[in-house]
């Protein structure tokens, strides 16, 4: 069964930047990125709960605020991709948001995660050549410790990746666009491709999709999804010119009409920003 509780948020405070009260347990350190005002009564929560995910205590409730109608200017148009998670183009500037997987924690916990594999998957074997056990899948007690570290790494993996979205598509609808333009992609058509699935999978694409649509819903921004077959890539952000054999090896888009040379993905950026639904 789960490990988790609710807490009666008459008697739930933040004491110090790293105590809370909590009814029935009292003083609890605790950590974040963010600011809350101290002390009883100087913050009103709801549905608060503390719940056990993985090793960690984890700490959810939501904050009543006043709704507060933000100043819709501007057009955003977003190409997501593999070598970057997010081009952007925000009244013809460009935003990017780099690829969270290529970055040097990421790959460490990816390192340290194959290594504990390998080590696992030894020790399965071992157990099945000396025939010390019936069945070759059984697990020692080393074998449990090594696989609750694993899961440990990718519970790791999957909060980084998660706060990552949130934090980009936070940023983008904060920017209070009157519209935001997203393409449809075919994901399942894309992991058919074995060299890029894995890349693919990473990237979240359709989780960042549904957070850019229900964040943009509640601040009245309009969003936008293009038809698949859109060629926001392919077509010349100058011009409009239509370049047919424009293979995906090719990074730069040289339009041979007008002769301008841009990045393919920030190009794609453009054609969607100025999309009209």
């Amino acid at each position: 069964s789960k490990k988790n509780f609710p807490v009666r948020p008459s008697n739930f405070y933040f004491m110090t930047n790293e105590l809370l009260n909590i009814e029935k347990v009292g003083k609890v350190k605790y950590k974040t990125n963010r600011t809350f005002p101290i002390g009883k009564g100087n913050i009103k929560v709801l549905n608060t709960r503390v719940k056990l995910v993985g090793s960690k205590w984890i700490l959810t409730f939501g904050i009543e605020c006043e709704n507060q109608t933000p100043i819709l200017d501007g057009k955003i148009g977003i190409d997501l991709g593999i070598k970057e998670l997010a081009y952007c183009s925000h009244n013809g500037k460009p935003i990017i948001f780099h690829n969270i997987n290529k970055s040097q924690k990421v790959r460490k916990l990816k390192s340290k995660l194959k290594h504990l594999q390998k080590n696992v998957s030894r020790k399965y074997d071992t157990n099945n050549k000396l025939n010390v056990y019936e069945n070759k899948w059984h697990k020692s007690n080393k074998i449990i410790k090594l696989e609750e570290q694993i899961a440990e790494i990718y519970r790791k993996l999957s909060n980084i990746r998660n706060n990552y979205l949130h934090q980009t598509t936070h940023y983008l609808v904060s920017l209070n666009p009157e519209q935001i333009t997203i393409e449809d992609l075919n994901v399942s058509g894309m992991m058919k491709n074995r060299h890029l699935s894995k890349a693919i999978a990473e990237q979240c694409f359709y989780e960042f999709r549904r957070q850019i649509e229900y964040k943009a819903e509640e601040l009245g921004i309009k969003v936008v999804v293009v038809p698949r077959f859109y060629p926001s890539s392919k077509t010349c952000s100058c011009c409009g010119n239509y370049k047919k054999d424009l293979k995906l090896s090719y990074r730069t888009y040289k339009c041979e009409h007008c002769g301008s040379v841009i990045d393919r993905d920030y190009n794609a950026a453009l054609n969607l920003e100025r999309y009209v639904g």
